[in-house]
């Protein structure tokens, strides 16, 4: 155990003094840490910190964020992405009042039990809020463990998670599992990264199984990545009366409960104009003529990426219908601001006319 001691102590020393200043480190209260872990899952420290301070400053406690409607809730984490967090984090918020008298579970169990928490974001939360000495193993922590101890295998296999979480066990400290659990996380953010770490300036170098033996460099390993797919895709901005026609993506669907410019994939042999037509048949019922371009962006999403294609159109025929969205509605530009739209949708504004 010495090893691990010397790891502990040597990297809640070096955290208490380099540990950077965030907002959710400055409060104990489960509501707040639950969120902030929430919106950090594969989003930058950077980009979350505006995000968690507007978020609370609307919804500053439990109960307020259970009363919130969902579009309110959606469109404050509005370019945030992975959207489902923000549904799940919503839902959890409204059985949380009615089941449980708005109280937040005080164990590891009942909080992994909550809509879009896993086993190590429970652990989190309960190690910085309740003091619980549960690990936590996130990417960062992930890669730590794989340069301290040398662990060869594709980090993300079975075997190599059951090491990570051994080695974790044995490291956390029982009276600082919460400094412990972010002093781990902090160093992979702020020293050992992916890309030229700076291991000159690691507190646990001395311990650093790959650092002996020149190993940083290919630690962790991964599996190797599969081609990200390419979709083209087809939008359609139906102008009448001064207003855009918007449908609210179904509950089922990448992109719940936003609000979109119709449209779809470009299937094979396919021009542009038949795909906008064919989607809009399909989805909205409806027919319209297809007047012209109005843009084109391109759009990463986590599994592929897409071109998205905007085209101006006249509604010639039918009555749109909910026959794929949950919602239609004629809406302004200037009330754009009202609703919740998917990134690549923004990117469309300036394109259309008010």
């Amino acid at each position: 155990m010495k090893k691990e001691t010397a790891i502990r102590r040597a990297l809640l020393a070096w955290f208490h003094q380099n540990k950077r200043d965030l907002p959710w480190r400055k409060t104990k209260d489960p509501y707040k840490i639950w969120v902030s872990e929430i919106m950090l899952q594969q989003t930058r420290v950077e980009a979350v910190i505006p995000y968690y301070e507007n978020f609370l400053q609307a919804f500053p406690t439990l109960h307020a964020l259970a009363a919130a409607p969902e579009d309110r809730v959606l469109k404050l984490w509005e370019g945030l992405g992975y959207y489902s967090r923000a549904r799940n984090l919503h839902k959890a918020a409204h059985w949380l009042v009615q089941e449980q008298g708005g109280c937040f579970p005080t164990t590891v169990e009942a909080i992994q039990s909550l809509p879009g928490i896993g086993k190590y974001t429970a652990g989190a939360i309960a190690s910085i809020a309740f003091g619980i000495a549960a690990p936590a193993l996130d990417g960062n922590v992930k890669r730590v463990l794989a340069r301290l101890y040398g662990i060869e295998d594709w980090i993300e296999k079975a075997s190599s998670i059951a090491q990570c979480l051994d080695h974790l066990h044995r490291l956390i400290d029982p009276n600082e599992p919460g400094a412990f659990n972010e002093a781990m996380m902090e160093l992979g953010a702020q020293v050992c990264l992916p890309k030229n770490p700076a291991c000159s300036s690691c507190p646990v170098r001395k311990q650093c199984h790959a650092l002996a033996l020149d190993r940083v460099r290919f630690l962790p390993a991964r599996k190797p990545r599969k081609p990200i797919p390419h979709y083209e895709v087809v939008a359609a901005a139906i102008y009448k009366n001064g207003r855009y026609l918007l449908g609210k993506r179904p509950g089922t669907s990448m992109l719940a409960g936003l609000w979109e410019f119709p449209g779809g994939k470009v299937e094979a042999g396919e021009t542009h104009e038949e795909a906008v037509r064919r989607e809009l048949r399909e989805e909205l019922g409806i027919e319209v003529e297809v007047q012209k371009h109005l843009v084109s962006v391109d759009h990463t999403y986590t599994h592929h990426t897409v071109t998205l294609h905007l085209y101006l159109c006249h509604h010639i025929g039918g009555k749109p219908q909910t026959l794929y969205h949950s919602d239609l509605k004629w809406v302004s530009p200037k009330q754009f601001v009202e609703y919740p739209f998917p990134a690549a949708n923004i990117k469309f504004f300036p394109y259309l006319k008010s």
